[in-house]
């Protein structure tokens, strides 16, 4: 026994946790291996829950550990044992076994969870080892769905499991775990055929193994990150190869895209980065539609693409290498010409390389390099307003001095060379920096020759006024720089800002689609102001889709084409669009490719689906037949050969039991063979209905002489009180048939189920009432699905068709079968059936058109 502490004293225990792979790969054999190996070093070992499964195996490692006695708790009338969360609590050992983590327990406990109870036991200073499958980790629930087909109702979150102290995978090859199921070493042996030919496939375990495998990888790169961070450890370690490509949004994206992803496809497990730095005031000038398509070519190689924002291009990158640990680093050559460099430094590529430090930098050559521009004095204007942005400079200047000569005396030096400031900046604003600098050199001289003494004379007399002229020309120049500048950042961010609200109306309008491409297409269209937008396919030259404006068209329209993913062609009609909405265009087209492929991706899904569910029914038919089918049969067969056996000869109580064996057993069989062919014409579209006016209460009468217990505890209650339904009477028949033999197989012992009927407008509605346990909310789906028998009852109930063939008898004859909660506990079945018409006229009509 551990010494008690006081609360203030008490560590927080350690979490061990068995992650398996999947069921059956040994977590339970492990922890109780473990459990021993600690009992031997003198640890107070307890075992707080276990789960054997009937394991010969599992059990024999029982013996020598002390067991905490269950607890057993009552829900619905059955008894279920549960761990002693408090027992333990006193019993306060060195270490607990707790098995199965993601366990819900029984109502009336203090914890919903198991996984709950293990916090306590860990907050008590209590050792914790237990286990978990990867199928139940909460993020990779709904990928295990998907895989297996199966869901998981009990989940753990991922970040209980990640908080452990050691996490050990339990992992096996999906032939041996096949093969110890096939052993009996799983399951027990009417199971093992199920299980391998539903959850336990090769592919299934495969995929479960590789999910497995990849979220203990990740937590070990937390680990790794963790510890470097708490030692400080700026350095990289090159446990695995990390390729981070850096993108600025040109045109050389996509060739140091597929260099990177080839320099990580070298190594198993290598891993693809791409990272965008953008400048904190959102002004990079970047093209969107660009980076769209970067963005899509990254994902489709199996990388990730992220942005980072930081005004030190070269810094943000490391520091982004640095922090997910990548080993190489890839940038673009510089497309600027040599003079450029040689006027601007070295760049940011060059500077990334000097800082680099240990990751390795590849600077990948393209055929951009060295075919930029010189960088631009002033931004760019139209040419009417360049144009008078010089005649501006050079007569501006002038004109001050006309007006300024007329007023001297009035004004000293100071005055004159502020006025001519004003002038200078007024030119900035007017023409850009180009132009003010024209302004303020003119201004120069005519200041110094008209203003400063002695006049009419470009001699300076005085140092002093020759330093103002120095400064004021230099302040001339910064200022009117400083200007432009403003100027031109204030145009570009009202620029990136219509251009985020136009990509910000484009994803919202396609979110709130049903239809994306038409959604985009038209979106396009009224986002550049064009006559019509026509999407076509390059290879056949077929129209995919097209927005026409109302109206008649502009006779000067022209006609625009830009490509559209690799078979596609977006032809635009309507006003000559600048450049700078032409690179915002490639952002609409990047998301018309993005929406093209979720479209043929949706109609390959929708064509596999079929074969998919026909694959399925396959299966499940095949195990309905060798195990369900079997079960009467073999039970007739017995009756009969038992009475033409010659060496025999039975009494005539002994002969009619034989017969009426062998008369249920065939009656049975018949009833399954019956289900199977009516689903399979139900899903094949080939069931002939034939509509008439039927009354309930001789319906139910009928439905009660086919039951395998024609004496069993039903009381119809106002069938008579409604008028007659719509419907075929036989599969009507049917329907109520299996219903109420759902009902009674979990109804409570001693009470009858109740079949009532009411009538609303013109819908009859028929409840099918019991007292068993219910059927949880989330499962209420679930039990209308072919061959599900909800509870995992045994195989000798059925093939587990009833209720889902019930429900698709009652779709076709134009009602519904739904699940709804009896007052008091238990479960209604809620048929509904449309009133027959007054003239009770009969109607018929083919399955294909209403199944």
């Amino acid at each position: 026994m551990s010494p008690d502490l006081s609360p203030g004293s008490v560590r927080r225990g350690q979490l061990r946790v068995y992650l398996g792979s999947a069921p059956g790969v040994g977590k339970t054999y492990r922890m109780l291996d473990e459990a021993h190996r600690r009992r031997d070093r003198g640890a107070d070992v307890v075992v707080a829950f276990i789960e054997c499964h009937g394991r010969r195996h599992t059990e024999n490692m029982l013996q020598g550990l002390d067991l905490v006695p269950r607890l057993t708790r009552s829900y619905r009338g059955t008894d279920f044992p549960e761990m002693d969360l408090d027992a333990i609590l006193a019993r306060r050992p060195n270490v607990a076994l707790v098995d199965e983590l993601a366990h819900t327990n029984i109502p009336g406990g203090r914890n919903a969870k198991r996984w709950q109870d293990v916090e306590e036991l860990l907050a008590a200073g209590i050792d914790v080892i237990t286990t978990v499958n990867v199928q139940h980790l909460e993020s990779l629930n709904d990928v295990v769905q998907k895989i297996t087909g199966i869901p998981q109702r009990e989940t753990v979150p991922d970040e209980v499991v990640r908080r452990a102290d050691q996490i050990e995978l339990v992992d096996m090859a999906p032939q041996a775990l096949r093969r110890r199921m096939a052993h009996g070493n799983v399951y027990k042996a009417e199971k093992v055929d199920a299980a391998l030919s539903n959850y336990f496939r090769v592919g299934n375990l495969t995929a479960l193994r590789e999910l497995a495998l990849l979220w203990v990888a990740g937590r070990v790169d937390e680990g790794l990150r963790d510890y470097r961070a708490s030692h400080n450890i700026d350095r990289v370690w090159e446990t695995r190869e990390r390729v981070v490509v850096a993108l600025t949004g040109g045109p050389e994206g996509e060739t140091i895209i597929r260099r990177a992803a080839r320099i990580a496809d070298r190594t198993a497990g290598g891993e693809l980065l791409a990272v965008h730095v953008t400048r904190s005031d959102g002004l990079a000038g970047a093209s969107p539609g660009a980076l769209a398509e970067q963005r899509q070519l990254v994902e489709t190689l199996g990388g990730s693409y992220h942005v980072v924002v930081g005004d030190d291009i070269p810094s943000a990158l490391l520091a982004f290498a640095r922090a997910h640990d990548a080993t190489q680093l890839v940038l673009g050559t510089s497309r600027r010409g040599r003079l450029n460099r040689f006027l601007t430094g070295p760049g940011n590529g060059q500077t990334t390389v000097d800082l680099s430090e240990d990751i390795d930098v590849h600077m990948v050559t393209h055929a951009f390099t060295g075919r930029g521009r010189l960088p631009a004095l002033g931004r760019r204007h139209s040419p009417r307003r360049t144009v008078a942005g010089f005649a501006a400079g050079l007569l501006l200047p002038v004109l001050l001095t006309v007006v300024l000569s007329q007023l001297t005396g009035s004004l000293n030096l100071t005055t004159d060379a502020l006025i001519f400031q004003l002038g200078v900046v007024a030119v900035a604003l007017l023409g850009g920096a180009t132009s003010a600098l024209l302004a303020s050199l003119i201004a120069s001289l005519l200041l110094n020759y008209y203003f400063i003494p002695p006049v009419h004379t470009f001699t300076i007399a005085e140092p002093n006024n020759a330093i103002a002229l120095v400064v004021f020309a230099a302040v001339a120049l910064t200022v009117s720089t400083v200007v432009d500048r403003a100027t031109k950042l204030t145009a570009r961010a009202a620029r990136t800002t219509a251009e985020a609200e136009t990509l910000s109306t484009l994803a919202g309008s396609v979110l709130r689609g049903a239809d994306a491409v038409p959604a985009l297409l038209e979106k396009t269209r009224t986002a550049f102001a064009l006559d019509s937008v026509a999407l076509l396919d390059r290879t056949t030259g077929d129209t995919l889709g097209r927005s026409d404006a109302d109206g008649d068209p502009a006779p000067d329209r022209t006609v625009t084409e830009v490509p559209v993913g690799p078979a596609g062609l977006l032809v635009l009609a309507g006003r000559r669009l600048p450049a700078a909405d032409q690179r915002v265009l490639t952002a609409f087209a990047a998301h018309i490719a993005a929406a093209l492929e979720r479209d043929r991706l949706a109609t390959v899904a929708a064509e596999i689906e079929p074969i998919k569910a026909a694959d399925r029914m396959r299966t499940a038919l095949l195990a309905a037949v060798s195990h369900d089918l079997r079960t009467p049969l073999a039970a007739a067969l017995a009756a009969v050969g038992s009475l033409r056996s010659p060496d025999v000869e039975f009494a005539p109580e002994d002969q009619a039991e034989l017969l009426d064996m062998a008369d249920e057993s065939l009656v049975k069989l018949t009833r399954l063979v019956d289900n199977l062919l009516d689903m399979s014409r139900l899903q094949a579209g080939a069931l002939t209905l034939h509509l008439e006016s039927t009354p309930l209460d001789e319906v139910l009468r009928r439905a009660m002489d086919s039951l395998a217990r024609p004496d069993a505890p039903v009381q119809p209650l106002d069938l008579d009180t409604v008028p007659p339904v719509l419907a075929d009477a036989p599969l009507l028949e049917r329907v109520l048939a299996n219903v109420i033999t759902n009902a009674l197989r979990y109804n409570a012992p001693g009470a009858p189920v109740l079949v009532a009927a009411s009538h609303h407008l013109e819908r009859v509605e028929i409840r099918v009432i019991d007292r068993g346990p219910g059927i949880p909310f989330e499962d209420r789906d679930r039990v209308f699905l072919p061959f599900q028998r909800l509870g995992d009852t045994d195989n000798t109930t059925g093939v587990g068709l009833g209720l889902a063939l019930s429900r698709g008898l009652a779709e076709a004859m134009g009602g519904s079968l739904e699940v709804e909660d009896t007052p008091g506990g238990g479960t209604t079945m809620l048929l509904t059936l449309p009133a027959s018409p007054a003239s009770g006229a009969a109607e018929s009509t083919e399955g294909g058109e209403t199944a």
